[in-house]
C-alpha cells in the first residue's frame, strides 16, 4: 500500500529505501521485488542488500558522507559506485580508495522542523560547494549530482521546497565547475500522515526549479514512510505495582476518581527503551498502548473502566519508561497483553540486550486486508526469480 501511494504521488522519483530504518529481511525482499533501490550507510547494510542475490549494485547509493576508508574500498570491490560526500577530506579518501566512484555532493538544508535534525552532522553549506567541486575536478573525480535531507520525520512541507531551491543553486555551481549533473537525490523525511501534502509541495518545487529535467534522474531515500505502519508490537505484562488495598482492582474507591492526572498503577512489560522502544529516546516518538488481551480474551468491552497508568520496561534502569501516563483498563493484570501500533521504524533495528533481556521476536503475517494478496504474490515471484537464477548458475 505504501509503495502504491509513493508511485501515485511521486511517479518520477525512484525510492531508494533507507535500510537503517528497518533492515528486516522480509522488508528488504519485498522492496527488492517491487524494484526499489536501497540507501545504505555501511558495509554491513551493503552486504545485507547484495546477499539477497537479486539487487544490482547500481541500485544502491552509499549515502553516508563521512565513511571509513575501508568502507569506501569495500564498496569499490562490491561494485557500489554511487556515494555521497560533503567535505574535502572525503574527496581525498575516495580518490585513493575508489577513484571511479560516482559522487553526489550533499548540501545543507533547513531541518529545524524535523524530529531528527541531520544537518547538525551532515551537509555542505552552499557557500562551500564551489570549492568542493573545484577540488573534485582537481582530483579527477566524477561528481554526478546533488543530494539533501530535510531531516527524519519532517513536518514542514516548506522545508522540501526550500531544499529544492538550494539544490538548483548547487546544480548551477556544478555547471560553473565544469560538471553536468544528472542526479538529484531529495533524501527522506517523509511522514505517513503528511505524505501526500509534502509530496505535492516537493513536486511543485521540482517543476519550478527543474522544468527541463529529461536528462536528470531523481531519487529519494524514504524509510519510516514505508515501514512504520507495517509492524505492531505485542508486549506481555510481567509485573504490576498498585496500592496494597487494590486486590479487587477497585482503584476508583482508592483515588476517588479515575480522572487523576498521575498514574495509580505501574505496569511492567517485557520490552522497553533498551529494546524496541529505543525509538522514544533516539527517534523522539510518543507511543500509546492499548489492551490487546484481557483475562485471556481478545474482546475488550468498550465499557471497561479505565484508570491512569504508567508503563515500564523490564530492566532495572529507571530511565526505562515506555509511557509516563496513559489510560488502561482497571482490571489489567499480570499475564495480560498490551499492543502498540506503528512500531516498524527505528525500533528493533537499534534494540540491545542490556540487562540480559532478549530482543523481541518478529512474527510475519500477510493477513487478508488491503494489499495482502499483492504482498504474497510479490514475495512468491521474488523467490521464484532467485530459484531460476540459482538454476542458471548451476548450469
Amino acid at each position: 500500500m505504501q509503495h502504491a501511494r509513493w508511485m501515485k504521488a511521486l511517479p518520477e522519483i525512484e525510492p531508494f529505501y533507507a535500510v537503517k530504518c528497518n533492515p528486516d529481511p522480509y522488508v528488504l525482499r519485498l522492496l527488492a521485488s517491487l524494484g526499489t533501490g536501497f540507501d545504505c550507510a555501511s558495509n554491513g547494510e551493503i552486504n545485507r542488500v547484495l546477499e539477497m542475490g537479486s539487487v544490482d549494485p547500481s541500485r544502491i547509493i552509499f549515502a553516508n558522507p563521512c565513511k571509513a576508508t575501508s568502507f569506501v574500498r569495500n564498496a569499490a570491490k562490491a561494485g557500489v559506485d554511487m556515494m555521497t560526500f560533503d567535505n574535502t577530506d572525503e574527496l581525498y579518501k575516495i580518490a585513493r580508495a575508489h577513484p571511479r566512484a560516482k559522487l553526489v555532493v550533499r548540501i545543507l538544508t533547513d531541518d529545524s522542523k524535523s524530529l531528527c535534525r541531520l544537518g547538525l552532522k551532515f551537509g555542505a553549506p552552499l557557500v562551500t560547494v564551489p570549492a568542493l567541486l573545484s577540488k573534485a575536478r582537481e582530483l579527477q573525480l566524477d561528481v554526478i549530482g546533488v543530494s539533501f535531507h530535510v531531516g527524519s520525520g519532517c513536518y514542514d512541507s516548506g522545508a522540501f521546497a526550500d531544499a529544492i531551491q538550494r539544490a538548483r543553486m548547487a546544480f548551477d555551481m556544478g555547471k560553473d565547475a565544469g560538471y553536468t549533473f544528472s542526479l538529484l537525490d531529495v533524501g527522506g523525511g517523509f511522514e505517513d500522515a503528511t505524505f501526500e501534502a509534502n509530496s505535492a509541495v516537493l513536486w511543485q518545487a521540482i517543476e519550478n526549479y527543474f522544468p527541463e529535467r529529461g536528462s536528470i534522474r531523481i531519487i529519494a531515500e524514504p524509510g519510516r514512510f514505508y515501514v512504520s505502519k507495517a509492524f505492531r508490537l505485542a508486549a506481555n505484562i510481567i509485573a504490576r505495582r498498585a496500592p496494597q488495598a487494590d486486590d479487587a482492582c477497585d482503584l476508583d474507591a482508592l483515588t476517588g476518581s479515575d480522572e487523576q492526572s498521575s498514574p495509580s498503577v505501574m505496569y511492567y512489560i517485557n520490552d522497553g527503551v533498551y529494546g524496541s522502544f529505543n525509538c522514544i529516546l533516539f527517534d523522539h516518538q510518543v507511543v500509546t498502548p492499548y489492551a490487546l488481551c484481557l483475562n485471556g480474551s481478545f474482546h475488550i468491552p468498550a465499557s471497561e473502566p479505565l484508570n491512569a497508568s504508567s508503563v515500564w520496561g523490564p530492566t532495572c534502569d529507571s530511565i526505562d519508561c515506555v509511557c509516563t501516563l496513559t489510560r488502561l483498563p482497571s482490571s489489567l493484570a499480570v499475564g495480560d497483553w498490551l499492543a502498540f501500533e506503528n512500531m516498524g521504524a527505528y525500533t528493533i533495528c537499534a534494540a540491545s540486550q542490556f540487562n540480559g533481556f532478549e530482543v523481541s521476536n518478529v512474527i510475519y503475517t500477510s493477513g487478508d486486508g488491503l494489499g495482502a494478496a499483492e504482498v504474497r504474490r510479490a514475495l512468491a515471484t521474488y523467490a521464484k526469480g532467485l530459484e531460476s537464477a540459482a538454476g542458471r548458475e548451476a548450469l
